[in-house]
């Protein structure tokens, strides 16, 4: 058979497994702020776990680790150490954030003058960075619970891919658009430090050249069947944890 065998089921299999826990993630939240909420009543204000959220501006440093799927093809970037900054400001229970981050991420190449048996090569460093503008809704409104504040939000952003030399086939990432559900925690051990655990689910689409349908001279293969699409999405589960000051 000529091309290679395109395998979407199990990916979306992947991808629907990564979108269920991070479902019930988020309902485990849910249920904690329900339960939280029903038991202020009947607590003397001295004693209440419910506190005012500290004001104010936070900037945040943060590390993580971005997975994931590189495609069916393998040459998407995934499996990386993040290091970013962001910027969180509060606005009651609502609270808007920009982000900036650096993954190490690597991928695979797919030399389309090759035979099957040897065209898929790496996997090679392959760095990404990651800009997004996002909103979260504090799921305890304008109070923490024992200094704990869980949130869900979701943001939108770019994905901007640098060049990897040893790809000669025409494949580049480039800059791709994102899209992040996330859901997450903050903690406040004192008035000025801020301490974010998130889990985020980024998604983003690569676009696989045409070179990828063209048969080798070898065996007459194609990295692509010529009735493949040349695009497809990807899922990123991307887990982080900051320390911010707020000012």
């Amino acid at each position: 058979m000529k091309g290679r065998c395109m395998t979407p089921r199990r990916h979306v299999a992947s991808s629907t497994r990564t979108i269920v826990r991070a479902g019930a993630l988020l309902w485990l939240g849910v249920l904690a702020s329900w339960n939280a909420v029903s038991a202020q009543v009947g607590y003397e204000p001295g004693h209440s776990p419910y506190h005012d959220m500290p004001r104010g501006a936070v900037w945040a440093l943060s590390v993580g680790h971005l997975g994931g799927s590189r495609g069916d093809l393998g040459v998407g970037p995934s499996d990386g150490l993040t290091g970013g900054l962001r910027y969180e400001a509060q606005f009651g229970a609502v609270g808007a954030s920009l982000g900036l981050a650096y993954a190490r991420t690597s991928r695979f190449v797919q030399d389309y003058t090759k035979d099957s048996t040897s065209r898929k090569t790496g996997p090679y460093d392959d760095a990404v960075v990651l800009v997004d503008a996002g909103l979260q809704l504090v799921l305890t409104g304008r109070k923490t619970w024992r200094r704990f504040a869980p949130f869900v939000g979701g943001a939108l952003g770019v994905a901007i891919g640098s060049a990897l030399a040893r790809d000669t086939s025409g494949y580049r990432f480039g800059t791709k658009i994102t899209l992040a559900p996330n859901a997450g925690v903050r903690w406040y051990p004192t008035r000025r430090v801020s301490v974010r655990g998130d889990v985020r689910l980024a998604l983003w689409k690569l676009h696989y050249p045409l070179s990828y349908k063209v048969p080798n001279k070898f065996d007459g293969s194609s990295v692509l069947p010529a009735a493949a699409p040349l695009d497809q999405w990807t899922a990123h589960p991307w887990a982080t944890i900051g320390v911010g000051w707020i000012f």
